[in-house]
């Protein structure tokens, strides 16, 4: 008798879980075969998982019928758009900021943000009663300030992109003798972001390939390093269990350039429909060694599909994406049919856009 496609939708899940297990044990003895040398401890993405779980929703891996048709995949979309801030960046500031000490909560926080990892660490120190000062470039999204307003919290507007925020905030934090929370420079941010694998691995445990966004490499290294040193799943003979793709915008792809270099580069980006992924990245950044070790492949996009991606989403199920996630979704589609008969996710890393410029994006053909 064949299995129904319930029971076999079960089954992998619950493999799945035993698989978490069998890693947790395997990563507490330090076996080698299975936690090849890495900048980053895997372990510590199981940790942030369940240290957080209480505290963030667990977002829905949903099937993408249109990306499906038009590449040959099996296309599942990772929505972290429905996260409780709008992003992934809940996972990071929550799991960061469990873990203060009672002085530092006492002190408060300092953070520097485009917008959601902002959003985030608002959102968990008034879970915690801790304060906090975010200081943000001031061209930051409006619709990203306007939801910042809503939360007790100190804002800080600063000329020039996100790293001269970052660099401004971190001065602040050492003259006030408060902490600063990076919005990826951390290993306890990435580890946090790095649930987002834990989850989607869950339901579905025979991907592929995913497809994330990157801009300082929080997210990337968090999922990236997970997917690398995830015991039992990928076919056999693939070097690596899953195919990590790094997406990003042409605008401001200053993490592959960086790559590419060998040493992180500062550049002028030009405008971007991505906000939350543009920027500089802190010359320590543990977030570089990460993407360099974990990402198989790199692909930038266009404005215009940015936009169009932003649009095909929309129209398909009603999803409200920023431009970020707009960038993952226009670099799979960029592959055309290189990924036929596989399963791939993509991760839909945010869905704070402004209103304005969401309704001129689907509205235009």
């Amino acid at each position: 008798m064949t299995p129904k496609p319930n029971f076999l939708a079960d089954l992998r899940t619950r493999i799945h879980q035993h698989a978490e297990q069998v890693q947790s044990v395997f990563l507490e003895l330090g076996d080698a075969r299975l936690n090849p040398p890495n900048p980053f401890d895997p372990r510590s993405i199981l940790t942030a998982e369940r240290r957080i779980r209480p505290h963030v929703a667990e977002t829905p891996l949903l099937p993408s019928p249109v990306l499906s048709e038009q590449t040959g995949a099996s296309v599942f979309l990772k929505l972290e758009n429905r996260q409780t801030t709008g992003s992934f960046k809940l996972r990071g500031a929550t799991n960061k900021l469990l873990g203060l000490s009672a002085a530092q909560r006492r002190r408060g926080i300092v953070t520097a943000s485009t917008g959601n990892h902002g959003l985030a660490v608002a959102h968990a120190v008034s879970q915690l009663g801790v304060t906090a000062t975010i200081f943000m470039p001031e061209d930051a999204s409006q619709r990203k300030v306007a939801k910042l307003r809503n939360y007790d919290v100190e804002l800080r507007f600063i000329p020039g992109d996100a790293v001269n925020a970052e660099m401004t905030a971190r001065r602040s934090a050492d003259e006030t003798d408060r902490l600063f929370v990076s919005p990826y420079n951390d290993p306890e941010i990435v580890a946090g972001q790095g649930t987002v694998a834990v989850e989607m691995l869950r339901q579905q445990p025979e991907l592929d390939a995913v497809f994330v966004s990157v801009g300082g490499g929080g997210l990337m290294g968090g999922i990236g390093s997970y997917c690398k040193d995830l015991p039992g799943f990928g076919k056999p003979g693939r070097s690596s269990p899953i195919q990590v793709v790094g997406c990003l915008p042409e605008n401001s792809p200053v993490m592959l350039e960086s790559v590419r270099a060998g040493c992180i580069v500062e550049m002028d980006g030009l405008p971007t429909l991505s906000d939350g992924t543009a920027g500089g990245i802190e010359a320590d950044a543990i977030t570089f060694d990460l993407c360099r070790g974990c990402v198989d492949e790199w692909l930038t996009v266009s404005e215009a599909a940015i936009a169009d991606a932003i649009r095909l989403i929309y129209r398909e199920g009603g999803e409200v994406i920023e431009g970020a996630a707009g960038v993952a979704v226009a670099a799979l589609l960029q592959t055309g049919q290189r990924f036929v008969g596989q399963t791939v996710a993509v991760v839909i890393c945010g869905g704070n856009i402004d209103d304005g410029r969401f309704q001129e994006i689907v509205g235009a053909r």
